[in-house]
């Protein structure tokens, strides 16, 4: 199981060496060099802020400030945040704690963040929350490394489509290393899905900003303002905050994109109980919000990409069925048909992930160990839809 060597050379530097240190009078206001203000998130999150933050200090283009919002922690969350804060060499860095009980989740850390950049401004106008000198805002979680050049590649994209609200980050899997064989081989298939997803994912219309890393211009997020209260929308219901605000940039007119070069490295779920209950709300919220939203330009090529992946796994169940019949029936006889059908697959499952080396293009052109990962995503869409439909409440996890 040893496949996640390939992301390791990749993954950002962990020291501060060659920071500049600040200078005590930065912290008071927000200088201007990069125009970047970030907003990081962090509830019971102390075992990975600190990389997480090292990643933002080592950026080839640094944010002018780092506002970590500490949710609701129970643990180191807030002396790791305060502990980078004193560092020499660092960006300059407000910690805040959230007071009382965040009903909101992620949502209302993030609004919290973002209310204290306003509350930074000397002239604070109505629906223009960052300071003059901050054109761009960035959110990360706080168990994420970025690429060193995340920012700046994320801020050359944008400066170059003025059409464009934000720059997703393309996700990829933390190398990590399960107690077990088989936590091993569930961490490999979601390390290669993710890596499958960030080398063939759409990017002329992304499905959804990553909550793990994204980057925002602020004109678009201040025009959001100008039409509702939060750039997060603040619903005990909300799901997934970072899609629900994609839908509404998209329905104001911005697009949004993806970029290779903006990578985010995002912790993997070390079991199974843990993965399902991610990615049935993953789906759950994102199924929540195309019934809020309807049909339209923002949802329909979402919508109707899960309806034929539904149709797929339907028709995929019946056909495996007949032929299993058949097989019992009448013995089995191969038929050149579904072998050359099954070459073409394997070969394709190689392709789509040969930048992850040689070994994750073998194991995956096996066929039957991604065959047996798809089940489990099948299942975790449709427990998903059914749970949305039948209204059942839903559950952060």
């Amino acid at each position: 199981m040893e496949l996640f060597k390939h992301a390791a050379a990749a993954r950002p530097r962990r020291a501060y060496r060659g920071a500049h240190r600040v200078r005590p009078a930065d912290r008071g206001g927000l200088p201007a060099a990069a125009g970047i203000a970030a907003v990081v998130p962090a509830r019971d999150e102390g075992a990975a802020l600190g990389d997480s933050l090292a990643s933002l200090a080592a950026q080839t283009l640094r944010p002018d400030l780092i506002v970590v919002v500490v949710n609701n922690s129970t643990d180191a969350t807030e002396a790791v945040a305060r502990g980078f804060a004193a560092l020499p060499g660092v960006p300059p860095v407000d910690v805040l704690v959230m007071p009382g009980v965040n009903r909101f989740k992620k949502a209302g850390a993030l609004n919290y963040g973002i209310r204290h950049l306003a509350g930074r401004q000397r002239h604070p106008g109505a629906g223009q929350p960052f300071p003059a000198g901050i054109s761009y805002l960035l959110t990360m979680d706080g168990d994420t490394d970025l690429y060193p050049r995340f920012l700046e590649r994320a801020r050359n994209v944008t400066e170059a489509d003025r059409r464009l609200g934000g720059v997703s980050a393309a996700c990829l899997g933390k190398p990590q290393r399960g107690a077990t064989r088989w936590s091993r081989l569930l961490l490999l298939f979601q390390a290669v899905e993710y890596g499958r997803f960030s080398a063939t994912r759409l990017r002329r219309n992304v499905h959804t900003m990553s909550g793990a890393g994204s980057f925002y211009r602020a004109s678009a997020l201040n025009g959001l303002l100008a039409l509702r209260r939060d750039v997060f929308e603040e619903r005990a219901s909300n799901l997934v905050e970072d899609y629900e605000t994609t839908l509404a940039l998209k329905q104001a007119g911005w697009r949004v994109t993806s970029n290779q070069q903006c990578t985010a490295y995002t912790d993997l779920m070390p079991t199974m109980t843990m993965l399902l209950a991610q990615r049935t709300r993953w789906v759950r919220g994102t199924v929540d919000e195309w019934r809020r939203y309807g049909w339209c330009e923002a949802t329909w090529l979402s919508i109707a990409g899960m309806i034929a992946g539904i149709a797929g796994t339907a028709y995929a169940g019946v056909w495996i069925g007949v032929t299993v019949a058949g097989a019992a029936a009448h013995g089995w006889h191969a038929n050149p048909r579904y072998l050359l059908l099954a070459v073409f697959w394997s070969l394709y499952q190689g392709w789509s992930v040969k930048h992850m080396g040689w070994k994750v293009v073998l194991f995956e052109m096996a066929l039957l160990p991604e065959a047996a990962f798809n089940v489990v995503r099948n299942y975790w869409l449709l427990a998903a839809v059914v749970k949305s439909y039948a209204g059942r409440a839903p559950a952060w996890s």
